[in-house]
Protein backbone atom coordinates (compact mmCIF):
# COMPACT_ATOMS: atom_id res chain seq x y z
CA UNK A 1 0.00 0.00 0.00
CA UNK A 2 1.28 3.27 -0.90
CA UNK A 3 2.18 6.42 1.18
CA UNK A 4 -0.85 7.82 -0.54
CA UNK A 5 -3.41 5.11 -0.02
CA UNK A 6 -2.75 4.86 3.95
CA UNK A 7 -2.87 8.64 4.19
CA UNK A 8 -6.20 9.20 5.98
CA UNK A 9 -9.08 11.28 3.97
CA UNK A 10 -10.26 14.62 4.51
CA UNK A 11 -14.09 14.13 5.32
CA UNK A 12 -14.84 17.37 4.89
CA UNK A 13 -15.65 17.19 8.57
CA UNK A 14 -13.97 19.61 11.56
CA UNK A 15 -13.18 18.26 15.17
CA UNK A 16 -13.96 20.82 17.71
CA UNK A 17 -10.89 22.90 19.00
CA UNK A 18 -12.84 24.36 21.92
CA UNK A 19 -12.20 23.26 25.49
CA UNK A 20 -14.41 23.30 28.20
CA UNK A 21 -13.61 27.05 28.84
CA UNK A 22 -14.62 28.45 25.53
CA UNK A 23 -18.08 27.09 25.86
CA UNK A 24 -18.12 28.66 29.34
CA UNK A 25 -17.05 31.74 28.22
CA UNK A 26 -19.76 31.40 25.54
CA UNK A 27 -21.95 31.57 28.68
CA UNK A 28 -20.50 35.65 29.44
CA UNK A 29 -20.22 34.17 33.33
CA UNK A 30 -19.98 38.02 34.74
CA UNK A 31 -23.52 38.76 33.18
CA UNK A 32 -24.66 35.87 33.72
CA UNK A 33 -23.35 36.39 37.82
CA UNK A 34 -24.88 39.34 37.89
CA UNK A 35 -28.75 38.07 36.41
CA UNK A 36 -28.17 34.73 38.62
CA UNK A 37 -27.65 37.34 41.87
CA UNK A 38 -30.38 39.46 41.04
CA UNK A 39 -32.95 36.84 40.22
CA UNK A 40 -31.83 34.96 43.40
CA UNK A 41 -32.60 38.28 45.70
CA UNK A 42 -36.08 38.43 43.86
CA UNK A 43 -36.70 34.85 44.38
CA UNK A 44 -35.71 35.42 48.37
CA UNK A 45 -37.69 38.52 49.12
CA UNK A 46 -41.11 37.17 47.54
CA UNK A 47 -43.39 36.51 50.37
CA UNK A 48 -43.54 32.66 51.45
CA UNK A 49 -41.22 29.75 51.87
CA UNK A 50 -40.35 28.33 49.03
CA UNK A 51 -38.90 24.62 48.71
CA UNK A 52 -35.18 24.24 48.90
CA UNK A 53 -34.64 22.54 46.28
CA UNK A 54 -37.09 23.66 43.41
CA UNK A 55 -35.70 27.03 44.51
CA UNK A 56 -31.90 25.64 43.57
CA UNK A 57 -33.12 24.17 40.08
CA UNK A 58 -35.06 27.67 39.77
CA UNK A 59 -31.94 29.61 40.17
CA UNK A 60 -30.21 27.24 38.28
CA UNK A 61 -32.77 27.08 35.42
CA UNK A 62 -32.37 30.96 35.08
CA UNK A 63 -28.79 31.11 35.13
CA UNK A 64 -28.49 28.68 32.35
CA UNK A 65 -30.74 30.44 30.44
CA UNK A 66 -28.77 33.79 31.40
CA UNK A 67 -25.63 31.53 29.85
CA UNK A 68 -27.70 30.76 26.46
CA UNK A 69 -28.78 34.20 25.56
CA UNK A 70 -24.65 35.01 26.30
CA UNK A 71 -23.68 32.47 23.62
CA UNK A 72 -26.62 33.69 21.30
CA UNK A 73 -25.50 37.20 21.35
CA UNK A 74 -21.76 36.05 20.78
CA UNK A 75 -22.81 34.08 18.07
CA UNK A 76 -24.97 37.19 15.63
CA UNK A 77 -22.25 39.61 17.12
CA UNK A 78 -18.98 37.39 16.05
CA UNK A 79 -18.54 39.91 13.11
CA UNK A 80 -18.34 42.97 15.67
CA UNK A 81 -17.13 41.41 18.49
CA UNK A 82 -13.78 40.64 15.77
CA UNK A 83 -13.39 44.28 15.50
CA UNK A 84 -13.14 45.74 19.18
CA UNK A 85 -10.42 45.51 21.21
CA UNK A 86 -12.07 43.95 23.99
CA UNK A 87 -14.14 41.65 22.20
CA UNK A 88 -11.65 40.25 19.38
CA UNK A 89 -10.54 37.37 21.86
CA UNK A 90 -13.73 35.85 22.80
CA UNK A 91 -14.14 32.26 21.35
CA UNK A 92 -16.12 32.69 18.01
CA UNK A 93 -13.90 35.86 16.60
CA UNK A 94 -10.50 33.74 17.55
CA UNK A 95 -11.52 30.72 16.17
CA UNK A 96 -11.34 27.95 18.99
CA UNK A 97 -15.60 27.72 18.37
CA UNK A 98 -17.42 27.88 15.16
CA UNK A 99 -20.61 30.26 15.09
CA UNK A 100 -22.84 26.66 14.10
CA UNK A 101 -21.37 25.20 17.28
CA UNK A 102 -22.03 28.41 19.43
CA UNK A 103 -25.97 28.35 17.98
CA UNK A 104 -26.21 25.18 18.42
CA UNK A 105 -25.27 25.20 22.20
CA UNK A 106 -27.10 28.49 22.97
CA UNK A 107 -30.37 27.23 21.86
CA UNK A 108 -30.02 23.75 23.17
CA UNK A 109 -29.60 25.36 26.73
CA UNK A 110 -32.45 27.83 25.93
CA UNK A 111 -34.99 25.09 25.44
CA UNK A 112 -33.30 23.05 28.36
CA UNK A 113 -33.49 26.15 30.70
CA UNK A 114 -37.28 26.89 29.87
CA UNK A 115 -38.85 23.81 29.99
CA UNK A 116 -36.75 22.91 33.21
CA UNK A 117 -38.23 25.95 34.96
CA UNK A 118 -41.65 25.26 33.08
CA UNK A 119 -42.55 21.68 34.16
CA UNK A 120 -40.76 21.98 37.81
CA UNK A 121 -41.08 25.23 38.90
CA UNK A 122 -44.03 27.21 37.03
CA UNK A 123 -44.81 28.43 33.49
CA UNK A 124 -44.94 32.28 34.03
CA UNK A 125 -41.26 32.35 35.37
CA UNK A 126 -40.91 29.79 32.32
CA UNK A 127 -42.25 32.25 30.11
CA UNK A 128 -40.83 35.19 31.71
CA UNK A 129 -37.46 33.40 30.88
CA UNK A 130 -38.45 32.66 27.25
CA UNK A 131 -39.66 36.15 27.25
CA UNK A 132 -36.43 37.69 28.24
CA UNK A 133 -33.58 35.39 26.05
CA UNK A 134 -36.04 36.49 23.38
CA UNK A 135 -35.81 39.90 24.13
CA UNK A 136 -32.13 39.85 24.58
CA UNK A 137 -31.38 37.82 21.32
CA UNK A 138 -33.44 39.21 18.97
CA UNK A 139 -34.98 42.51 19.93
CA UNK A 140 -31.89 43.78 21.13
CA UNK A 141 -28.81 42.19 19.53
CA UNK A 142 -30.26 41.64 16.27
CA UNK A 143 -32.22 44.95 16.00
CA UNK A 144 -31.61 47.82 18.79
CA UNK A 145 -27.82 47.48 18.76
CA UNK A 146 -27.16 48.38 15.19
CA UNK A 147 -29.90 50.52 14.67
CA UNK A 148 -30.37 53.23 17.24
CA UNK A 149 -28.36 54.86 19.75
CA UNK A 150 -31.13 54.17 22.42
CA UNK A 151 -30.05 50.54 21.86
CA UNK A 152 -28.83 50.02 25.45
CA UNK A 153 -31.66 52.10 27.19
CA UNK A 154 -34.77 49.46 25.38
CA UNK A 155 -32.43 46.49 25.47
CA UNK A 156 -31.51 47.27 29.33
CA UNK A 157 -35.37 45.56 30.16
CA UNK A 158 -33.19 42.04 29.40
CA UNK A 159 -31.04 42.62 31.83
CA UNK A 160 -33.56 43.88 34.50
CA UNK A 161 -36.06 41.29 34.12
CA UNK A 162 -34.11 37.93 36.30
CA UNK A 163 -35.19 39.34 39.61
CA UNK A 164 -38.90 39.60 38.33
CA UNK A 165 -38.58 35.96 37.22
CA UNK A 166 -37.03 35.31 40.19
CA UNK A 167 -40.09 36.60 42.47
CA UNK A 168 -42.53 34.49 39.97
CA UNK A 169 -40.81 31.32 39.84
CA UNK A 170 -41.48 31.56 44.05
CA UNK A 171 -44.97 33.01 44.07
CA UNK A 172 -46.88 32.03 40.34
CA UNK A 173 -47.14 35.77 40.25
CA UNK A 174 -45.17 39.54 39.29
CA UNK A 175 -45.57 41.92 42.12
CA UNK A 176 -45.04 45.55 42.66
CA UNK A 177 -41.79 45.03 44.73
CA UNK A 178 -40.24 42.86 41.79
CA UNK A 179 -41.16 45.26 38.89
CA UNK A 180 -39.20 48.18 41.64
CA UNK A 181 -36.27 45.46 41.23
CA UNK A 182 -36.79 45.79 37.53
CA UNK A 183 -36.68 49.80 37.65
CA UNK A 184 -33.63 49.92 39.23
CA UNK A 185 -31.66 47.68 36.90
CA UNK A 186 -33.54 49.38 34.01
CA UNK A 187 -32.44 53.04 35.30
CA UNK A 188 -28.66 51.64 36.20
CA UNK A 189 -28.37 49.84 32.95
CA UNK A 190 -27.54 53.39 30.21
CA UNK A 191 -25.40 55.14 32.75
CA UNK A 192 -23.15 52.01 33.33
CA UNK A 193 -22.83 51.11 29.52
CA UNK A 194 -22.68 54.66 28.51
CA UNK A 195 -19.96 55.24 31.34
CA UNK A 196 -17.93 52.35 29.30
CA UNK A 197 -18.98 53.81 25.74
CA UNK A 198 -17.01 56.93 26.71
CA UNK A 199 -13.71 55.26 26.70
CA UNK A 200 -14.71 52.94 23.96
CA UNK A 201 -15.63 55.32 21.96
CA UNK A 202 -13.40 54.08 19.00
CA UNK A 203 -14.31 50.44 19.35
CA UNK A 204 -17.88 51.30 18.83
CA UNK A 205 -16.67 53.49 16.11
CA UNK A 206 -14.79 50.95 14.45
CA UNK A 207 -17.29 48.34 14.62
CA UNK A 208 -20.01 50.48 13.61
CA UNK A 209 -22.40 50.12 16.29
CA UNK A 210 -24.32 53.37 17.00
CA UNK A 211 -23.41 53.69 20.80
CA UNK A 212 -24.76 57.42 22.75
CA UNK A 213 -21.21 59.15 22.27
CA UNK A 214 -20.89 57.95 18.81
CA UNK A 215 -24.10 59.40 17.64
CA UNK A 216 -25.17 62.37 20.29
CA UNK A 217 -21.38 63.50 20.97
CA UNK A 218 -19.69 62.69 24.44
CA UNK A 219 -20.89 65.90 25.93
CA UNK A 220 -24.76 64.98 25.16
CA UNK A 221 -23.53 61.28 26.75
CA UNK A 222 -22.07 62.74 29.74
CA UNK A 223 -25.31 64.79 30.85
CA UNK A 224 -27.55 61.97 29.96
CA UNK A 225 -25.99 59.92 32.42
CA UNK A 226 -25.94 62.64 34.78
CA UNK A 227 -29.91 62.83 34.26
CA UNK A 228 -30.18 59.03 34.09
CA UNK A 229 -28.12 59.03 37.53
CA UNK A 230 -30.30 61.40 39.44
CA UNK A 231 -33.23 59.06 38.41
CA UNK A 232 -31.87 55.96 39.78
CA UNK A 233 -30.47 56.98 42.62
CA UNK A 234 -34.38 57.96 44.53
CA UNK A 235 -35.62 54.71 42.60
CA UNK A 236 -33.29 52.70 44.47
CA UNK A 237 -34.63 53.90 47.83
CA UNK A 238 -38.55 52.95 46.59
CA UNK A 239 -38.08 49.19 48.77
CA UNK A 240 -38.19 50.78 51.62
CA UNK A 241 -40.73 53.69 50.65
CA UNK A 242 -42.74 50.89 49.62
CA UNK A 243 -42.22 49.34 53.30
CA UNK A 244 -40.54 45.67 52.28
CA UNK A 245 -37.27 47.02 52.98
CA UNK A 246 -36.27 48.53 56.42
CA UNK A 247 -34.52 52.10 57.25
CA UNK A 248 -31.51 50.58 57.42
CA UNK A 249 -31.57 49.51 53.69
CA UNK A 250 -32.96 53.08 53.09
CA UNK A 251 -29.78 54.54 54.52
CA UNK A 252 -27.33 52.39 52.55
CA UNK A 253 -29.48 53.05 49.26
CA UNK A 254 -29.26 56.83 49.36
CA UNK A 255 -25.90 56.74 50.66
CA UNK A 256 -25.35 54.48 47.76
CA UNK A 257 -27.24 56.68 45.27
CA UNK A 258 -25.64 60.02 46.54
CA UNK A 259 -22.08 58.03 45.57
CA UNK A 260 -23.44 57.44 41.90
CA UNK A 261 -25.00 61.14 41.71
CA UNK A 262 -21.23 62.47 42.51
CA UNK A 263 -19.22 60.05 40.42
CA UNK A 264 -21.44 60.97 37.39
CA UNK A 265 -21.13 64.44 37.85
CA UNK A 266 -17.21 64.34 37.64
CA UNK A 267 -18.41 62.59 34.66
CA UNK A 268 -20.54 65.40 33.78
CA UNK A 269 -17.75 68.25 34.25
CA UNK A 270 -14.79 66.30 32.72
CA UNK A 271 -13.47 67.46 29.32
CA UNK A 272 -12.00 64.98 27.54
CA UNK A 273 -10.24 63.53 30.28
CA UNK A 274 -11.60 59.74 30.85
CA UNK A 275 -11.03 58.67 34.31
CA UNK A 276 -13.96 59.83 35.88
CA UNK A 277 -16.02 57.60 32.89
CA UNK A 278 -14.07 54.56 34.13
CA UNK A 279 -14.55 55.41 37.75
CA UNK A 280 -18.24 55.60 37.09
CA UNK A 281 -18.18 52.02 35.35
CA UNK A 282 -16.28 50.37 38.08
CA UNK A 283 -18.66 52.32 40.85
CA UNK A 284 -21.77 51.21 38.62
CA UNK A 285 -21.10 47.60 39.07
CA UNK A 286 -20.30 48.21 42.79
CA UNK A 287 -23.48 50.04 42.75
CA UNK A 288 -25.80 47.11 41.88
CA UNK A 289 -24.23 44.79 43.82
CA UNK A 290 -24.54 46.34 46.95
CA UNK A 291 -28.10 47.37 46.25
CA UNK A 292 -29.10 44.30 45.77
CA UNK A 293 -26.63 42.64 48.46
CA UNK A 294 -28.37 45.05 51.07
CA UNK A 295 -31.71 43.79 50.00
CA UNK A 296 -30.68 40.29 50.48
CA UNK A 297 -29.49 41.02 54.00
CA UNK A 298 -32.55 43.55 54.89
CA UNK A 299 -34.57 40.44 54.28
CA UNK A 300 -32.60 37.63 56.01
CA UNK A 301 -32.65 39.56 59.08
CA UNK A 302 -36.23 41.02 58.84
CA UNK A 303 -37.31 37.38 58.64
CA UNK A 304 -35.18 36.12 61.50
CA UNK A 305 -36.59 38.96 63.82
CA UNK A 306 -40.40 37.87 62.98
CA UNK A 307 -39.26 34.45 63.33
CA UNK A 308 -38.48 35.05 66.70
CA UNK A 309 -41.33 36.86 67.28
CA UNK A 310 -39.91 40.28 68.75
Amino acid sequence: MSTEESRPKDTGIRLSEATAGDFIALLKPRVMALAVFTAFVGLMMAPGVMNPVIAVIAIGAIAVGAGAAGALNMWYDADIDALMSRTFKRPIPSGRVTPGEALGFGLVLSALSVMTLGVLVGWLAASLLAFTIFFYVVIYTMWLKRSTPQNIVIGGAAGALPPVIGWAAATGAIGIESLILFLIIFLWTPPHFWALALFKVGDYAAAGIPMMPNVAGQHSTRKQIFAYSLLLAPIGVLPWGFGFASGYYGTASAALGAGFIWQAWKVLVADKEMKPAKALFAYSIVYLFAIFAALLADTIVMRVIASAGY
